[in-house]
């Protein structure tokens, strides 16, 4: 692309979700409906790990973990787009966007993470009981949280700085709801192609690799389970481990197609729409999946609002 009327000092314009339909007020509803119920869900979630000792165990704290993250996951989108839909004005500066990236990036490598650690967890629960506690002890399990934030961090300020140093041309309408990387790139004035392959590196190692660890982890699980003897322990196993798998699934496959797939085998819709999957409806799901599968999760949820019926 021709670098002529470049700059690096300038406003941008967010068209937010859909920009062409015709009823916005809808979409932005069930936005606002999806976060309150995420920002609930999850609160509720960090709320009775904290508060309930038998949910004291590397599960519930990777869990919590993964439940702050998605608090603050959420909160780096949908609190803007509802400023700019409800005010009418559509602009973000650029130091807005490249913060608003930042805080995006770090947590969602921060969760790809997270979730290859939780699946570990996970594996050797089941296929290594008896030393499950000397191997998850809680220096590891804290070492794993603090791992998981650096490694967002790390990533996060790398790509921020060298997606924010490209110059925009004359066009400042970012075609999405959010400062994503990709939908920055497109309004660049000089040649991305190499940074692109760069895109396409670290997303190997911060979603091919996590996911491949977590099919591995799952599949030494599964074939574990599948010589218990135990009928009971092998359902509690399976329930446990679905959940995870599905909120793998939720959040990982729509991911791929936006970071890994060629910009010209999607359209900016569809990639809205997969950033919507990964960025707000799965920290959503996140708690009710784990939550609504977990007896021991619920438990601790029926004993505080008993507590809370008798105070009363």
């Amino acid at each position: 692309m021709e670098s002529g009327n470049a700059t690096w000092d300038t406003d941008y314009i967010l068209l937010g979700l859909f920009p062409t339909h015709r009823y916005p007020s809808i979409f932005m509803s069930i936005i606002l409906l999806i976060y309150f119920l995420a920002i609930l869900g999850n609160a509720t979630l960090v709320f009775l790990i904290v508060v309930d000792s038998r949910l004291h165990t590397p599960m519930y704290f990777l869990l919590c973990q993964l439940s702050i993250i998605d608090l603050a996951y959420v909160s780096t989108t949908v609190p803007k787009m509802a400023m700019n839909f409800f005010s009418g004005s559509r602009t973000i500066s650029r130091v807005g966007c490249g913060t608003q990236m930042f805080f995006w990036l770090m947590l969602a490598d921060a969760e790809c993470v997270l979730l290859t650690l939780m699946a570990y967890d996970r594996y050797v629960a089941v296929c290594n009981p008896l030393r499950y506690t000397t191997i998850m002890s809680p220096t590891v399990c804290l070492q794993m949280a603090i791992g998981s934030w650096i490694g967002g961090v790390l990533n996060s300020v790398a790509q921020t700085i060298y997606t924010m140093h490209f110059p925009t041309c004359d066009n400042r309408e970012i075609n999405h709801f959010f400062c994503e990387m990709p939908a920055i790139l497109t309004l660049s004035c000089e040649d991305t192609s190499g940074y692109l392959m760069v895109i396409m590196v670290m997303s190997i190692i911060y979603i091919i690799v996590p996911l491949s660890l977590i099919i591995t982890s799952y599949l030494r699980i599964f074939l574990t389970v599948l010589r218990m003897n135990s009928p009971e322990g092998r359902n509690k196993a399976l329930a446990t481990c679905s959940s995870h798998l599905t909120v793998v699934s939720l959040y990982l496959g729509p991911s791929i197609v936006v970071y890994m797939a060629p910009a010209s085998s999607h359209t900016p819709e569809m990639g809205q729409g997969l950033s919507v999957s990964y960025t707000i409806l799965t920290p959503m799901l996140n708690p009710l999946i784990y939550s609504l599968r977990n007896k021991e999760v619920i438990g601790a949820l029926k004993k505080v609002m008993c507590s809370t019926w008798i105070v009363q």
